[in-house]
């Protein structure tokens, strides 16, 4: 197992797996953990890097320019071991470019490159998707991180909330029986600007807000640590755990799992973008520790 690389500032301290460039652990100044235990019998993920697929594509099949090729959820990328390209006491830089097995199921050049840094009590992710070929690169990108549920100090489970920074008047999107995103919309269960988290709420997979108006939410419980999650590049927003288990994930996301029934080429599927050859897509999120409610 690669070791991980351990970052840390005045107020937090992270460590990152090179395998996924995942985000493994974030502690306040105290050494409090805030995200996922990763027990093995709910999920064992913590913070995958979701490209170039965001969800899961029907039949794990991606089209592109006439060609199938064999995607699986998520893409690839939280599965393969990224390059430490830079390391200081407070900041990390980790890539991965394209390789021959990246190319069987995705036929493209590209350079991803996600740099974690740590200034007071704020943990930035940058994150940068450059295209080194000659032909415009179609993609999506989502970050996963799983927060603990409760958080340390915040009280019972279901006293934790999700507050949005606008409103959501929108319906949602749900997910159906094979994972492709069903037309029916599903009704916002939002108190106002607020979830109310509660295990059933995820009894039929995630909260999917496609045509999202946040650009950031707090998570918090009745007491202790608040946590801001700011996404102002991302237009679509993921909430999810399975029920039982001891985190949550809060999902800033470009791009989305396939609609149900689609069969057309990746380029026009919702949520993703193209990079211009010799240009960069830069996507950003931010995890800042509050003062405690």
């Amino acid at each position: 197992m690669a070791d991980r690389v351990v970052i840390a500032g005045d107020g937090l301290s992270a460590a990152i797996n090179p395998l996924g460039a995942e985000l493994s652990s974030l502690k306040d100044a105290a050494g409090r953990e805030l995200m996922t235990d990763a027990d093995p019998a709910f999920w064992t993920g913590r913070a995958p890097l979701l490209f170039p697929v965001v969800g899961k594509p029907a039949g794990e099949t991606i089209r592109v320019d006439g060609g199938p090729y064999t995607m699986k959820q998520h893409g690839f990328a939280r599965r393969m071991m990224f390059a430490v390209a830079e390391q200081a006491a407070d900041r990390a830089t980790f890539v991965l470019t394209d390789t021959p097995e990246t190319r069987a199921c995705y036929p493209f050049a590209f350079r991803l490159e996600v740099t974690f840094g740590i200034v007071g009590a704020t943990l930035s992710v940058d994150v940068s998707i450059a295209n080194p070929g000659d032909a415009p690169l179609p993609a999506s990108f989502g970050f996963h991180p799983a927060f603990a549920w409760p958080l340390p100090g915040g009280g019972a489970k279901e006293a934790h909330r999700i507050i949005f920074s606008a409103d959501e008047p929108e319906p949602l999107r749900k997910i159906d029986a094979n994972g492709q995103i069903a037309p029916e919309p599903r009704p916002s269960p939002l108190d106002g600007r607020t979830l109310h988290l509660r295990d059933d709420l995820f009894a039929d997979d995630a909260l999917i807000w496609d045509r999202l108006h946040s650009d950031r939410v707090t998570y918090q419980g009745a007491t202790g640590p608040r946590l801001e999650i700011a996404f102002s590049d991302t237009p679509m927003l993921g909430i999810w755990t399975k029920p039982g288990a001891h985190f949550i994930c809060i999902e800033p996301w470009h791009g989305i799992a396939d609609p149900a029934g689609f069969t057309g080429d990746f380029r026009d599927k919702p949520g993703v973008f193209e990079v211009a050859p010799g240009a960069a897509k830069r996507i950003a999120m931010r995890v800042t520790l509050l003062a405690e409610s």
